[in-house]
């Protein structure tokens, strides 16, 4: 009996895998800056700049997970998350209509998406025999 690669992913199509791994995480990112609408609302005494810009990266990560397949999505995926830091940046120039837990989500996600890149480069490589 043959002994098992244990090198290989062991997936049929890892590249799929790992576009998949994407358009989640996209599709979290998504949900959780819908989820951050409302209390910025609340919190913030002129929301409405970062209302917009929260749905316009809303509406950037939906695009970008339905847009999987292209190889440049990740680069863009890297600048959504650099986007978000941004924003979360401006609240220390502007802390009446910025919040700099646009910020905090910003590094959160950007772990994420260098998680998802680092899945992504290591699916890619070929399995060493």
């Amino acid at each position: 009996m043959a002994e098992p690669d244990r090198t290989a992913s062991g997936l049929r199509d890892p590249i799929r895998a790992a576009r998949s791994l994407a358009a989640v995480a996209l599709g979290f990112e998504a949900f959780a800056l819908l989820m951050a609408i409302v209390p910025m609302r609340m919190l913030l005494d002129d929301p409405v700049p970062a209302t917009w810009a929260v749905v316009a990266l809303v509406a950037a990560c939906v695009v970008l997970a339905g847009m999987s397949r292209r190889r440049w999505v990740w680069s863009a995926g890297a600048l959504v998350q650099l986007a978000l830091i941004a924003l979360g940046a401006l609240s220390f120039a502007r802390p009446e209509q910025w919040n700099w837990s646009l910020g905090a989500a910003g590094l959160v996600f950007g772990a994420v998406w260098a998680y998802c890149w680092n899945v992504k480069a290591g699916l890619e490589r070929p399995p060493r025999r």
